[in-house]
């Protein structure tokens, strides 16, 4: 049997919801795959969520496979590739709605009430959140934003990134994670 003829195999016992046979595509595919997704978004963090969200649609799709119509590792790079394409045109959209959300925050009006060392206490923290939110991949920024500037609930935030809702609670999981590490390490928000 060819390495091709087993990935067809593999992807018929996929359609069929077989576990096994999954686990042996991704050992047999993930290593190149993880390649195609690192040339296309230039990151190692965002090729990898590349590849979960690709594998989750290979699970979902795999019926949708036609042995006649492509090779198997064809079929599985285009929807790393189609993955990536997203990927990158939801990073745009991030950059554009964070730099939105900025400058909403300068119409804010100013509490007068506040000393000069609130002020700096409060510039300090800023800058401690801005350098860990810096930090973030741009998918975890961008749900994070959408939840907590915008209050959108998980499924409204996948909606509006066309992104599956796993993937943006993992986004949004993870990024709160990092942020938490990030934070702690800063003597503004330690005890």
């Amino acid at each position: 049997m060819t390495p091709s003829d087993e990935l067809a195999a593999l992807l018929a016992r996929v359609a069929l919801s077989d576990r096994a046979a999954f686990a042996r595509l991704y050992r047999l595919t993930s290593a190149h795959l993880l390649g195609v997704a690192w040339r296309l978004v230039n990151t190692r963090e965002r090729a990898e969520e590349v590849l979960q969200d690709a594998f989750i649609n290979v699970w979902q799709q795999a019926r949708s496979y036609q042995p006649a119509m492509s090779a198997p590792m064809t079929w599985l790079i285009n929807i790393v590739r189609h993955r990536a394409i997203d990927t990158l045109r939801s990073r745009r959209s991030e950059l554009a709605q964070t730099q939105a959300l900025g400058e909403a925050e300068d119409d804010l009006p100013a509490d007068s009430a506040w000393e000069p060392p609130q002020l700096l206490d409060a510039s300090l923290a800023k800058r401690g959140i801005d350098r860990c939110m810096a930090d973030l991949s741009p998918p975890q920024r961008q749900a994070l934003a959408l939840a907590y500037y915008r209050g959108l609930a998980h499924s409204e935030i996948a909606e509006s990134l066309q992104a599956p809702l796993g993937t943006v609670k993992a986004w949004v999981r993870r990024g709160l994670d990092r942020l938490k590490g990030c934070l702690g390490g800063l003597p503004e928000f330690s005890s």
